[in-house]
């Protein structure tokens, strides 16, 4: 099983201090990857619905800073010597498909064979329509940009994988389920999927409890888990991901 850190790509820690020395110090404690999320401009008001939490209230306000994640993601490949770097997610229509290509292009060139590509076609209508995009339109956008949409029977089709966005085990369970469905429709087999999971790290959390939720997903086929501490702070940050390297790797190793 392989786990990986979000990176503090937003908000007060956003800086090149914070972002190099946690990157450095992930791969130090030997996490597998490191991950940016993406946002490029937030509308001061959200109508549309979050959906990765019961409220569907975005959890960040409009003022917050957001690094663009593959130059970040750049920046992280000069100071890293081994860890992937992965975006979760991509929002397709945030970029024409030729510019996109050509940023992950350059990213793979600088830092080969370490780049994985986590797509979606977004969820804010917002901030889409900003960018210039048809919000309606955005699976066609997508598709033209790379066919890969979070929709379970393109995933089947076209991709390599499904990567979902803080499950509980119950949840992923259903989700599961309904890959294993178009799979079947398809006409592909599941296990050459690669399923992976992002997952809130909350720094008063017992490990014990961290552990067994890792071990439930683990248990339902998750390979790869990417940590997104809920600190902003450097110092709180590398404290949370040495606690799980060596209180919840170490123990899923025995």
């Amino acid at each position: 099983m392989r786990f990986g850190c979000h990176l503090p790509v937003y908000g007060p820690a956003a800086t090149r201090e914070t972002l190099v020395g946690f990157a450095r110090r992930a791969e130090a404690v030997g996490f597998d990857s490191l991950w940016a999320s993406d946002h490029v401009v937030l509308p001061w008001r959200i109508a549309s619905r979050y959906p990765y939490n019961a409220t569907g209230d975005f959890p960040l306000p409009p003022a917050t800073d957001f690094l663009e994640p593959l130059t970040a993601l750049a920046l992280v490949a000069g100071v890293t010597e081994r860890v992937a770097l992965g975006t979760t997610v991509l929002v397709l229509p945030h970029r024409h498909p030729l510019l996109a290509a050509k940023m992950l292009a350059t990213l793979d060139h600088l830092a080969p064979g370490r780049v994985i590509l986590g797509a979606g076609v977004g969820w804010m209508r917002e901030e889409i329509e900003a960018l210039g995009a048809p919000y309606d339109r955005r699976g066609a956008w997508s598709d033209e940009a790379i066919r890969v949409m979070r929709a379970l029977r393109r995933v089947a089709e076209l991709g390599d994988g499904w990567h979902a966005a803080f499950p509980t085990a119950a949840a992923l369970k259903e989700g599961l389920e309904h890959l294993r469905t178009a799979c079947a429709k398809a006409g592909r087999d599941p296990k050459t999927l690669t399923i992976s999971a992002r997952l809130g790290l909350p720094g008063k959390k017992p490990s014990a409890e961290i552990l067994a939720e890792v071990k439930a997903l683990r248990d339902l086929g998750v390979e790869h888990i990417i940590l997104e501490p809920a600190a902003r702070d450097l110092a709180s940050m590398t404290a949370a991901i040495e606690r799980f390297a060596s209180d919840v790797r170490a123990r899923l190793e025995l």
